[in-house]
């Protein structure tokens, strides 16, 4: 992302809080993984979504049309010492060249700067919960001002959600995030290939997780945007499994849900193949089913329709694949209406995506689904999941399947980020087996 970008999005989000107004947005704090061990620090997402500053103890405030600067930025000075220990640090001026604040301050000084700054202020947009101790820490500052009123200071008479605000811009992607979002995509399936590629009978589920993340910090993804799950078997009915700590085994599929993890923004893919390389006759069926629904769900994501209509497809495709398949007895739309396909489909479609996994954005407004438009980016997931049960024939036991892409909204329909990763049998098994088949897709990827 470059500094124009970042600049962008603070001055549209100033012009929606217009004048007299005040947006406060903290850094995310430091996570203790064990003892004196933290977690690698990540920037939150809001935070990070306006300010492209990576540093941990940092605070934005946005002050539209304040004479000496709009945007200030409290950071941690340079410090050689501890720079010798943690690494460098942006400092003061760097907070001004490299990431174009009009102002920086210590964030030590925060507690003596920002109440003025309130002041005379009539809205104060910020996200209370996120972050409890800030939390209590800006209502000190608002009740020393409370204090002072008979002074002639004017508190801020107005707390305003800014989410409501920030949130509704980070659904609609710019063309550099659309961008960035490509390569994240393009990483995540470069290394579910790579997965395809090397299973086989005897690996652990974690040599394939491995595997998936060496091909993805190769091309510059550091992390992942989420534990990848690598479930075998059984494990592949568990849809958060993440143990990924069991021998893959001849004539068991495998279920990998992994995705990167690119300049803060997240891919997510899902692909579920044989672990011997090649479906048996009931696996088969079931992904049939699996990815007809993805190709109809695909196919309503297009400028106009709502939030629900992929879901919608489907629900269809995969209720009437389980009446086909003698796992369901009835009529489609009243096995639909009466949701007896949970006990094989427990989930929604898909989510928004973008520089959380579970992306920000409504889904409906007011009590209406939201409408489709160029710029969102969702994920498409439908699967089924067949446990050991009773009035279910043995040779469906512990089939785990789900088929998962990331789908830019364009203005003539969409675009399969994900599309790289093969999805149809055959291309699965020519790619394990070494050979190359790639079919024409029947629908617009």
């Amino acid at each position: 992302m470059t500094k124009i970008e970042f600049t962008r999005r603070r001055k549209r989000l100033m012009q929606a809080m217009g004048r007299d107004s005040i947006a406060i947005v903290s850094a995310s704090p430091v996570r203790q993984r064990n003892r004196d061990v933290e977690y690698p620090y990540r920037p939150d997402s809001d935070f990070y979504y306006l300010t492209g500053f990576p540093e941990q103890e940092a605070v934005a405030v946005l002050v539209p049309g304040r004479d000496h600067g709009e945007y200030l930025l409290f950071c941690r000075e340079n410090d050689p010492q501890m720079e010798t220990w943690n690494g460098r640090r942006a400092g003061l001026e760097g907070a001004m060249e490299r990431y174009g604040a009009d102002d920086a301050f210590p964030i030590s000084d925060i507690d003596e700067i920002l109440p003025g700054l309130l002041e005379n202020r009539e809205r104060v947009y910020y996200a209370m919960g996120c972050n409890t101790d800030f939390d209590r820490q800006v209502m000190e500052w608002i009740n020393l001002l409370r204090k002072k009123s008979r002074a002639g200071v004017h508190t801020p008479g107005e707390f305003i959600a800014l989410d409501h605000l920030l949130h509704d811009m980070r659904l609609y992607k710019s063309a550099t995030e659309v961008k960035t979002m490509r390569k994240a995509a393009q990483i995540a399936s470069m290394a579910h290939q790579r997965a395809m590629r090397v299973c086989q009978p005897g690996m652990m589920e974690y040599q394939l997780e491995a595997e998936i993340l060496h091909e993805s910090m190769l091309h510059g993804a550091r992390f992942q945007a989420y534990p990848s799950i690598v479930g075998s078997g059984a494990n592949g009915c568990i849809l958060h499994y993440t143990e990924n700590e069991s021998p893959l085994k001849e004539g068991e599929l495998v279920l990998i849900d992994a995705g990167c993890e690119y300049e803060c923004y997240a891919s997510d893919i899902t692909r579920t193949f044989p672990v011997g390389g090649t479906f048996s006759k009931a696996q088969r069926a079931l992904y049939e089913v699996v990815l007809e629904a993805n190709y109809a769900a695909i196919e309503q994501v297009v400028p106009g329709n709502h939030w629900n209509q992929p879901h919608e497809a489907a629900l269809k495709v995969l209720t009437r694949g389980l009446v086909r398949l003698g796992l369901l007895k009835g009529r489609v739309d009243t096995l639909i209406k009466n949701e007896a396909y949970r006990p094989f489909f427990m989930h929604r479609t898909g989510h928004w995506l973008g520089m959380d996994v579970h992306d920000v954005g409504d889904y409906k407004v007011g009590e209406e689904w939201r409408v489709l438009e160029p710029g969102m980016v969702l994920t498409i997931e439908p699967g089924l999941y067949l446990t050991p049960a009773k009035g279910i024939a043995k040779k469906w036991w512990n089939i785990g399947i789900r088929i998962e892409d990331d789908v830019l909204v364009t203005k003539e329909g969409c675009e399969v980020l994900s599309r790289e990763v093969p999805k149809e049998p055959d291309e699965i098994e020519a790619l394990m087996a070494g050979r190359s088949l790639r079919k024409k897709r029947a629908i617009r990827e």
